[in-house]
């Protein structure tokens, strides 16, 4: 079996957008930034969330996978972008 370099201790937070009511939509995971859950709370209980799980910040830069092949790009899709826009 193959070393993994999965460790449950790292959080990860990554912003998607703030909302006009305040409210903050972003992608928590743990272990792996590419394995997120997403989530949407008020700009307050966000930074307790954060300052709690003692999360990692992902900027653009990290957010996006170095070494992405057309075979998985369509893969890369968040909820926000399936309730807004088409899919082939």
């Amino acid at each position: 079996m193959a070393s993994s370099n999965f460790d449950i201790t790292r959080k990860f937070v990554r912003v998607m957008r703030t909302l006009p009511n305040g409210l903050i939509e972003f992608e928590f995971a743990v272990g792996d930034p590419d394995v997120a859950v997403e989530l949407v709370m008020p700009k307050a209980a966000f930074e307790e969330f954060c300052a709690a799980n003692h999360v990692e910040v992902l900027t653009a830069a990290k957010a996006a996978p170095v070494d992405a092949d057309a075979a998985d790009a369509d893969f890369q899709w968040n909820l926000h972008q399936a309730t807004h826009q088409r899919f082939r």
